[in-house]
């Protein structure tokens, strides 16, 4: 596909703290690229992973989806390449957990691994690309399960409440009855589905892998969801004494997991595998529909972004834990990559706004990028455009115009590469994170 601007690929490097030196590969090191050979368990290096590749610099890809003709790209965002991958038409929502994709819809959860992602071990980070590789299509809970490149059993049908969330170790999938299975991370990565596990009980709002620990919210005895504690193996573990009324959102942060609740947000912890719960109140009464529920966030950043009702974004910084109410005017999408950079803003009329959080002052706009922005006016039922964010970047959709745009947010919201494709873009997500 067509790039215009500059696409620079990541310079040769050794990793840090005397890691596994890796080299450029010359010409394409995409996808389709051969697995290295498997060393000899003396020779194996820290950090190796059977099949990928590390690399000095973050891998970020965007997976792009069209529901109606189900045409479905990878947009690998270093080499600047776009891979085609195999079509799923109607779906209704794309997630991601940084490395797979999950593409919902009415015949199941289809999983992709996009064979980009980070592992943080804290004090370094390791970076990886793999092969694109269709995993299957997510379990019903009942036992049965897909295989690599079949269909599988899907996950409730027509279901459009079915979340998934995952970490290094598990994947949790949550339907809108409240039922959840876990399936193990080591499967995914293998490109097959394994044998789920279900889990105890009905569970309001998604099950969140956490600190070896799986966090959710059942119904109790005082009249609204009160938080729970699961290990690995689905037992019930001590759990802080937490409620939180009429659950919608939630986001994994460096402080801890945050929880949207009707009066705020509830913020769950573990120290020494202690978990304490503490309620983030807005301060004061929010009208429901101008509530938090829809979390957004540059992965590992303690600041997260939410819509306001239609002309304010919530911005809520966990660090400190305070709410801000910037007062945007009319809104499609929000997000910020946090840490003094500024609050984005998508607005009906194709413009992108960039917000100074404390002040809530205007301090950079663009001109018109989008012509037509999906899902305001006469098509308000269409999938909106989204922003994600990564430390220097930000990547925005536009599926009318089949391109995706790179701006530096950093630098006055400036276009640093327009990526055209040969498909409406209208779901997008970044993975490599």
């Amino acid at each position: 596909m067509p790039v215009r601007g500059n696409v620079t690929a990541g310079a040769c490097a050794l990793l840090a703290l005397g890691l596994l030196a890796t080299g450029c590969a010359g010409g394409r090191d995409d996808a389709v690229s051969a697995p290295p050979a498997n060393p000899s368990a003396a020779a194996t290096p820290h950090g190796y992973v059977e099949g990928a590749q590390e690399k000095a610099e973050q891998q970020s890809r965007l997976l792009l989806n069209d529901p109606r003709s189900g045409d479905t790209r990878v947009l690998d965002l270093i080499t600047g390449e776009t891979h085609e991958v195999s079509r799923t038409p109607g779906t209704s929502a794309l997630t991601t957990d940084g490395r797979f994709g999950y593409l919902h819809g009415a015949d199941g959860t289809r999983v992709l691994d996009t064979g980009a992602w980070t592992v943080d071990h804290g004090d370094h980070v390791h970076y990886y690309r793999a092969a694109i590789r269709d995993v299957g299509r997510l379990s019903d809970g009942s036992g049965a399960s897909g295989t690599s490149g079949t269909s599988g059993a899907s996950g409730d049908p027509g279901d459009p409440g079915t979340r998934v969330r995952g970490d290094a170790a598990v994947t949790v999938v949550t339907h809108g009855d409240g039922r959840a299975e876990t399936h193990r991370r080591a499967d995914l990565e293998a490109g097959e589905l394994g044998t789920p596990r279900p889990l105890p009980g009905r569970h309001a709002g998604a099950v969140v892998p956490y600190a070896e620990h799986l966090l959710t919210l059942t119904d109790g005895a005082k009249g609204a969801p009160e938080a729970a504690v699961y290990d690995r193996e689905g037992e019930r573990v001590p759990a802080p004494d937490a409620v939180c009324e009429e659950p919608r959102g939630d986001a994994v942060t460096r402080r801890g997991v945050v929880l949207g609740c009707a009066d705020g947000a509830l913020l769950i912890r573990a120290d020494d595998g202690t978990f304490t719960a503490e309620k983030i109140p807005y301060g004061t009464r929010v009208p429901e529909r101008e509530r938090a529920t829809d979390f957004r966030h540059r992965a590992g950043s303690d600041t997260l972004t939410a819509p306001a009702g239609d002309r304010a974004v919530w911005v809520l910084d966990v660090t400190e834990r305070t709410w801000t109410r910037v007062e945007t005017g009319p809104a499609v999408a929000a997000n910020t990559a946090g840490e003094g950079s500024p609050l984005l803003v998508l607005r009906p009329d194709g413009t992108l706004h960039g917000y100074d959080i404390a002040t809530g002052e205007r301090v950079s706009r663009t001109k018109p990028l989008l012509k037509d922005v999906p899902g305001t006016g006469p098509d308000a039922t269409a999938p909106r455009p989204v922003i994600e964010v990564d430390r220097s970047r930000a990547y925005l959709n536009d599926p009318a115009g089949r391109r995706v745009y790179e701006i530096d947010h950093n630098d006055g919201l400036r276009v640093a590469r327009t990526f055209d494709l040969d498909i409406e873009p209208a779901l997008m997500v970044e993975t490599g994170r």
